[in-house]
């Protein structure tokens, strides 16, 4: 099994309250990798400047994740700068640079066209489109969106949500998609729009998914020291979507949801613990495991009329 995933290779300067990290690797596809890599073989599609140091990725391939998709181009690197407030609940964004990642237009390789897992990072629906369009028959289909895609490119979202799984949003961007101010009634309303699966980050307060007939509410893991917030999301994204895609060979149905949860929310509080993907460098399987009881033990289960 493997999944393909396609989304940005970034730059990243981050400024939090513990401290300050210069140009670090980043990017959706960084974060989800060095996660679903944990679970089932990764495959990239991404684009860097001549900038990049392509060296920081070995750790991704030392753990089974396929760089032959992540082409090398001249020019700059997606860069992004940011500053987190005290209680890492808001950020401002300093700086951005689309670089090379402006003009990026994937090409799945022919090797990764057989992929039956497929994660669509957080990049234009146009594109996410495409990427779709090129593989051949995938069993399960996941994304994500932001903010930015939801008001500047609504048409090509919707009909995204219509070939989609599984949407991955936060709360904020699932109001903004439905227009409803409830998390249940905003998944009820993304759902009727073709993904099968709605799950809502909810930051510290864990997450939630949304199926037909039932849902589950997933706590987060408690970290001792928060460093740097960023890639949370795609490291939830990378234990969820990567622990599907080893349960399709095995038991599925709701009880590998839920543990798809679970493992979600551990690998998102790995990514906090430390700037940049350097959580992931020296992960060991015992940890992964250990924290995936942990969220599991502290039991989330499903809770209110939405169970």
């Amino acid at each position: 099994m493997s999944v393909l995933v396609v989304g940005s290779v970034a730059l990243d300067t981050v400024e939090t309250s513990a401290g300050r990290a210069d140009r670090v690797i980043g990017g959706s596809a960084v974060f989800f990798g060095a996660s679903a890599s944990r679970f089932t073989d990764v495959r990239v599609v991404a684009v860097v400047g001549d900038d990049y140091p392509l060296g920081e990725l070995r750790f991704l391939e030392d753990a089974g994740v396929d760089l032959r998709g992540l082409e090398q181009t001249a020019g700059e690197s997606f860069f992004w700068a940011g500053r987190y407030r005290d209680d890492f609940a808001v950020r401002d964004t300093l700086e951005t640079r689309l670089g090379v990642f402006g003009a990026f237009d994937p090409v799945v390789p022919e090797a990764y066209r057989d992929s039956e897992t497929v994660f669509l990072g957080n990049i234009d629906p146009v594109l996410q489109l495409r990427v779709l369009d090129q593989i051949a028959s995938p069993r399960l289909v996941a994304a994500d969106t932001m903010n930015f895609w939801i008001s500047g490119a609504r048409d090509a979202l919707l009909r995204l949500l219509s070939r989609l799984d599984v949407l991955l949003v936060n709360d904020e961007e699932a109001f903004q998609l439905s227009g409803q101010p409830d998390v249940a009634l905003a998944a009820a309303w993304i759902r009727e729009q073709g993904p099968e699966l709605v799950v809502v980050k909810l930051g510290e307060r864990g997450a939630a998914i949304f199926a037909d007939d039932w849902s589950f509410d997933c706590p987060s893991h408690p970290v001792a020291q928060v460093m740097d917030p960023t890639g949370a999301g795609d490291a939830f994204a990378g234990g969820f979507v990567g622990h599907l895609d080893r349960a399709l060979a095995g038991p599925g149905g709701r009880a590998a949801l839920k543990s798809a949860m679970a493992y979600g929310a551990a690998m998102g509080s790995f990514a906090v613990e430390a700037f940049s993907a350097d959580r992931f460098r020296d992960l060991r399987a015992g940890e992964v495991e250990a924290r995936f009881r942990a969220v599991r033990d502290r039991r989330a289960v499903p809770t209110g009329a939405r169970s």
